[in-house]
């Protein structure tokens, strides 16, 4: 899986910081019964030491004799424990009270089980963590396959939709780290573009990947950025690193940005930089290819019919259609 190095810093904090909470929490429910009720302090002292009594029958010297010795023990540590459920009963308390209450309970909010795989729970953290650095986290909120709707195309527009969107869905369903292919969505505005793009960043994320969804301007005003401060287009840093490292490229909107040669360069370099470490991309534009390459020029416009499939969204623009509604 191809988790961002930033995002699995959060949340490996975050959850840390639940796991510390959740335990102090605990100690404190403790500290405040025990001194409320003394009786319940010595008894969690002979249940805290039978604990360390089971553990020295297990793991000592004579443990290959222990057998029924650890039985009586374990009997006892039982026992004891059930005392402190009829205590905690008694005045008003559920059995569990004294516990630790982790957020998760197959984990206990560490993360991974005692295997080293990543739990459930982290996955999703991950998932919700990416859904926002993406870049597209309110949108993913609002567009899916689920709620992409072909009523507003009709007859061959209609069948050229539903191939596009059979395709896009196999593009995301089965994305895994050996991807290689690109996708380039052309047509114009209003068809239905960002919504595909969209849904396919959250069946990947969902998946476990690392996804970037950036307009093409804010992809190329972080180069501007980077090169003001003493960058190259080759070297890495902290504005552009995450086009180039992540599983998954959406560029959007490409062909609304203003075209200079400094732009063009840095989309040559990104591409052609993603393409040699078989990394992804999905681009987005409302550009033809005669319009692509008076702006681009051949060797970026070969690249994008040459390496890319190609998908040309037809139709009249589905916002209008439903303002008119």
């Amino acid at each position: 899986m191809g988790y961002s190095r930033e995002n699995l810093k959060k949340i490996k904090e975050q959850f840390k910081s639940k796991r510390i909470n959740a335990e102090a929490e605990a100690e404190a429910r403790i500290k405040k019964l025990e001194k409320e009720y003394p009786d319940l302090k010595a008894l969690n002292k002979v249940i805290s030491e039978t604990s360390l009594r089971i553990v020295d029958a297990i793991m000592g010297p004579d443990r290959k004799n222990a057998r029924e010795t650890l039985a009586e023990i374990e009997k006892e540590y039982n026992q004891n424990v059930g005392f402190r459920v009829k205590f905690l009963e008694t005045y008003g308390y559920p059995e569990d009270y004294l516990d630790v209450h982790y957020e998760c309970s197959d984990c206990k909010d560490e993360g991974f089980d005692d295997r080293g795989n990543m739990c459930h729970c982290m996955r999703r953290a991950l998932a919700l963590a990416t859904y926002k650095s993406s870049g597209i986290g309110k949108l993913i909120e609002k567009q899916s396959f689920e709620n992409f709707d072909l009523k507003y195309y009709r007859g061959k527009e209609r069948d050229n939709l539903s191939e596009i969107v059979d395709k896009i869905k196999e593009f995301a369903s089965d994305f895994t780290s050996k991807t290689t292919e690109n996708l380039l969505l052309c047509g114009t505005t209003g068809l239905g573009k960002t919504h595909l793009s969209t849904a396919v960043a959250k069946v990947v994320i969902d998946k476990g990947y690392d996804v970037v969804y950036e307009s093409a301007q804010n992809i190329f005003d972080a180069f501007e950025s980077a090169k003001f401060s003493g960058c190259s287009l080759d070297e890495k840093n902290e504005l552009t690193d995450k086009y180039f490292d992540c599983d998954l490229l959406i560029i959007d909107d490409l062909g609304t940005e203003m075209s200079t040669q400094f732009t063009v360069s840095c989309l040559y370099n990104l591409i052609n930089t993603r393409m040699n470490a078989e990394k992804p991309m999905i681009i987005n534009t409302n550009l033809e290819r005669d319009k692509l390459r008076e702006r681009y020029a051949d060797r970026i416009t070969s690249r994008l019919y040459g390496e890319f499939s190609v998908l040309q969204f037809k139709g009249k623009d589905i916002r209008a259609q439903k303002l008119d509604e």
